[in-house]
């Protein structure tokens, strides 16, 4: 015979106290219970009131929430239940329950349950607002125990995995999110209150385009063809600029298979915007200035911590090209940023990036910028004039055509946003199209498999002079919230699927 386990024990002792409940009052999972208030609204409203006035109030209530503690003292005890607002304390007693309603309290009600009361309110000894509970039901028995109370859910992974307990029993964690919800509405508010309009594209894409990066594959049975999860909304937003939609964004999930860390997720949450007449100096201004209204908004203080490192986000910030960082940050001499064989050298031989020996000067120089710049670059910096190769949907700078009128936003060593001139000539695009194309039968396997015509089409009926610019609203979180890790403010993180027999 099998063992039992504390935990399936539990589970079955709760199962057996569902029983009772059933035999009691038939379906034990009623739905008629309706709260007239939310804790915090309760809190909002008497917290500050003595005794005295809150017994002259006389004032019913009616709230729902889950058990979080149970203190029992014989004929009376106190509860702890929490609903999405806050937390509250209850108080039982058997004299004002009745002995039917206070023995099911007793010995059916556990931790985790989630129960309707009504009641008047009075204040402890100790000034804790409390609910003198008249009525109560279980409206919902708990089969599982929650983690035990002064542990808590500390496994990094069951977290991610039972968010939904993470939520319950870490309030540090349900905060992050909220924070999140927030910081999406403020983007919204400062994109609307500047004439730019919400959009919907679409997530499957018959040719995969906007950004270098692997597609996941599905097949559309009807059409009998394949399609490909958006890796970004870049192109399609573009075809709307051309439409007449001047100023357009969405704020867009995007798919990308590729490699899972603490800041990477393969489904990732993005902000893209695009404003015709603009340029990518514009987007750096609206950048600062979006990101010091959600400082202020958010943190009351353009100054915040991250992970241990005091970081100064009031504007202007550092702008730097390319060239110059990699000059100033991975020490290499004015004379050496285009001599081949002397990058090829230092990436060899100071990193662990497999060379093909066919990299353009400025894949060179961007690798280089990548292993030895980037993470130094802590203060917010407008890191500029990318090289074509690596960018090809960008606008050649007039004055140097080997860049383009780019820029990457880095905090804390991460890339948060990416911006540029779009490149709006048709001719230069299909090109640039075309030498992907190749790049592709070489084995990259980040570029699309063809060329997306209707595309070029569009630009050919002429894309007005446009600025576009993509946020990682995840990392973007991650910095605003202190995480360390993008799993931390994304609610279900993808994660290795376990087999049946795993859970338990």
């Amino acid at each position: 015979m099998t063992k039992q386990t504390p935990l399936t024990e539990q589970i079955l002792q709760r199962k057996k106290k569902l029983e009772v409940l059933q035999e009691k009052c038939g379906y034990p999972y009623p739905n008629d219970f309706k709260p007239d208030t939310s804790i915090a609204e309760v809190r909002n409203q008497f917290e500050e009131k003595d005794s005295e006035e809150l017994e002259k109030s006389g004032k019913k209530f009616r709230v729902a929430g889950r058990v979080m503690a149970i203190r029992i003292f014989g004929k009376a005890a106190f509860t702890v239940i929490k609903d999405a607002t806050g937390k509250i304390q209850l108080f039982f007693q058997k004299s004002t329950l009745g002995d039917e309603k206070y023995t099911e309290f007793k010995k059916l009600l556990d931790i985790g349950d989630i129960i309707g009361v009504e009641g008047t309110l009075f204040k402890t000894r100790t000034g804790e607002l409390t609910i003198n509970v008249e009525i109560f039901r279980i409206l919902v028995k708990a089969l599982r125990p929650l983690p035990e109370k002064w542990h808590g859910l500390s496994d990094v992974e069951v977290r991610y995995r039972q968010r939904y307990v993470d939520l319950i029993v870490n309030d540090k964690v349900k905060e992050i999110f909220l924070t999140r919800n927030r910081i999406i509405k403020l983007i919204r508010n400062f994109l609307d209150e500047r004439g730019f309009v919400e959009v919907e594209t679409p997530m499957m894409h018959p040719i995969p385009g906007g950004a270098r990066a692997r597609p996941f594959i599905t097949h559309h049975n009807a059409l009998d063809m394949d399609l490909y999860l958006r890796i970004a909304p870049e192109l399609y937003l573009k075809r709307l600029v051309v439409g007449g939609f001047e100023r357009v964004y969405e704020l867009n999930r995007n798919f990308r298979n590729e490699g899972i860390s603490t800041q990477h997720n393969p489904e990732f949450t993005m902000i893209e915007f695009y404003q015709a007449y603009a340029t990518f100096e514009d987007l750096m201004d609206l950048t600062e200035e979006m990101f010091t209204y959600l400082l202020k908004e958010i943190k009351g203080t353009t100054k915040i911590t991250y992970q241990g490192s005091e970081i100064d986000l009031t504007p202007p910030w550092e702008r730097i090209t390319l060239r110059e960082a990699i000059v100033k940050y991975a020490q290499i001499p004015q004379e050496k940023i285009s001599e081949k064989e002397y990058l090829v050298s230092k990436i060899s031989k100071e990193t662990d990036v497999k060379l093909s020996g066919e990299e353009s000067i400025g894949e060179l120089q961007t690798i280089i910028f990548e292993e030895f710049v980037e993470e130094k670059l802590i203060n917010p910096t407008f890191v500029t004039h990318f090289p074509v190769e690596v960018s090809p949907l960008a606008r050649r700078n007039q004055k140097d055509p080997t860049v383009t009128d780019r820029f990457e936003l880095y905090i804390y060593g991460r890339e948060i946003a990416n911006a540029f001139s779009e490149l709006n000539d048709p001719a230069d695009q299909l090109e640039r199209f075309k030498k992907q194309l190749e790049d592709r039968e070489r084995g990259d396997e980040e570029v699309p498999p063809e060329i997306d015509y209707d595309y070029i089409r569009a630009l050919e009926y002429g894309l007005p002079p446009t600025a576009g610019e993509g946020i990682g609203i995840d990392r973007l979180v991650m910095l605003l919230t202190d995480q360390p890790s993008i799993r931390e403010v994304i609610l279900f993180p993808l994660l290795r699927r376990k087999k049946e027999e795993e859970w338990s």
